[in-house]
């Protein structure tokens, strides 16, 4: 992944971090692929509350395509959505 295209990612995430922190959570970026498909971690608190599906598409997701249009999807490698 690109260092200017990282770094837009990141910021966007450091718009929701403080909510993420908040509830002993956090989120990391595990990759971006070709296609435009982000791939996170949810981590802390947020790997394992029932919440996190909605927090990944509501606020995590949104965050990112409002930031980075190009970015197609987010999908967290640790969640099991429903």
């Amino acid at each position: 992944m690109e260092t200017g295209l990282r770094e837009k990612i990141e910021f966007a995430l450091d718009t929701i971090r403080p909510y993420l922190e908040a509830d002993g959570g956090n989120v990391r970026i595990v990759e971006l692929t070709d296609d435009f498909v982000l791939k996170i971690e949810m981590t802390g608190n947020c790997g394992s509350c029932p919440m996190s599906s909605m927090t990944l598409k509501a606020g995590v997701e949104e965050a990112i395509k409002r930031a980075i249009p190009e970015i197609t999807r987010v999908e967290a490698v640790n969640l099991t959505l429903a």
